[in-house]
């Protein structure tokens, strides 16, 4: 189904849901380069800094559903801006010199915001390109990644020379600026649903198994993300080392990001997923033993399987929505959110009541979970061609 919008078009409409992406994962992960600094100012733990961390995440996870309840007669451009308006006023009161209290209102607003963008902006994807819109949804994807890249790291540098409350109203009003381009490039004309489309021969089942894996695989790359910089200095590596480190993992799976899209169109679910998976057990499992230098040449490599899946993934949910694919969407967005903030705890307990290697190797373990369940996967996907 496509959005009965004439004055729109499905690039535009691309651009407009890519470049909110963009900004709201740029916010999630600038919020760590602040952390530093909240720390010292209100003199937290770091067990507090989880707990202002998961404010943010936890509220944008937990309300993705709601979210796309309450706004699923809105139309793509009236959601996409309100997101973008009410996160860019929780980094408002965020700026504004209410103390600790102002910053934790801030973080929860902000995280109302960004809860909104991921199953609006996937939906408006979804529904601009029809069938074919899992390569259109690896692009999407990749915007995010790029904001991950490039506004924490703009954000860092700022930090040198303005204090922290007058960037996050600079960021605050980077997101105004958003809102004024969503005006011409986002849909005006709600999306119409059809409910007589719900096949629900695909759905349940088959996309509970798609949740699932959602969820490990993204449990495996914050798994590993948690040991890397340990990896990186115990084989003599330095502060800047762990940084090119971490660069390069993160390049490979912007990459991965688009490559896998385009790859899955033409292997197959199963046949794309099982290869990621298989080799970034492989990958992780080969960092405990490579010396430095050939760990960060492999570190790009890894980045792109181990992000990469993640297109073929998202791609696959309106195929498996049972005909409502905004709420699939934000189903699918909890389970992958979810998992983000819990396996690192997960982890990290496992080495701590063994060994660092140990944790390692369960993360590994858990892309090779993936495997049977992507094979079960197959009869729910629409053809043997498409999954095979």
């Amino acid at each position: 189904m496509k959005l009965d919008n004439r004055s729109t078009t499905p690039g535009r409409s691309l651009a407009g849901a890519s470049l909110t992406h963009a900004l709201h994962d740029g916010y999630t992960d600038a919020l760590y380069a602040f952390m530093p600094i909240w720390q010292a100012q209100f003199g937290l733990s770091y067990a507090a800094l989880a707990v202002i961390r998961a404010l943010y995440y936890g509220t944008m996870g937990g309300l993705q559903i709601p979210a796309d309840r309450v706004l699923r007669g809105w139309s793509p451009r009236a959601a996409l801006i309100l997101s973008t308006v009410v996160a860019s006023v929780g980094l408002l009161i965020m700026a504004l010199p209410c103390g600790f209290a102002g910053l934790c209102t801030g973080l929860v607003v902000a995280g109302v915001g960004s809860s909104i963008q991921h199953p609006r902006g996937s939906m408006l994807v979804t529904d601009s390109y029809g069938e074919t819109a899992r390569g259109p949804l690896g692009i999407y994807n990749f915007a995010g990644d790029l904001g991950k890249a490039v506004l924490p790291a703009l954000v860092a540098v700022l930090l040198m020379a303005l204090a922290w409350r007058p960037l996050l109203a600079l960021m605050a009003l980077l997101g105004l600026f958003l809102c004024l381009a969503l005006i011409s490039l986002a849909p005006s004309a709600p999306t119409v649903r059809n409910a007589a489309r719900k096949d629900t021969s695909r759905g349940g089942g088959g996309f509970r198994i798609l949740a699932i894996i959602g969820g490990l695989d993204t449990a495996t790359r914050m798994g590993f993300l948690l040991f890397l910089p340990f990896l990186i200095q115990g084989r003599g590596g330095n502060l800047p080392t762990v940084g090119i480190a971490l660069a390069l993992l993160f390049i490979g799976g912007a990459f991965g990001k688009m490559a896998f899209g385009w790859l899955g169109e033409r292997l197959g679910v199963v046949a794309t997923v099982m290869m990621a998976e298989t080799a970034t057990a492989l990958l992780i499992a080969a960092m405990l033993i490579t010396p430095l230098s050939l760990t960060l040449i492999l570190l790009p490599i890894l980045g792109i399987v181990l992000n990469g899946t993640s297109s073929v993934l998202y791609g696959t949910v309106p195929e498996l929505s049972a005909g409502d694919t905004g709420r699939a969407f934000a189903v699918f967005y909890t389970s992958v959110i979810g998992s983000g903030g819990i396996a690192p705890i997960v982890y990290g307990a496992i080495a701590d009541h063994s060994t660092q290697a140990i944790g390692v190797l369960a993360s590994a373990t858990t892309a090779i979970l993936i495997v049977p369940l992507v094979l079960m996967l197959r009869p729910h996907l629409r053809s043997p061609a498409k999954g095979s």
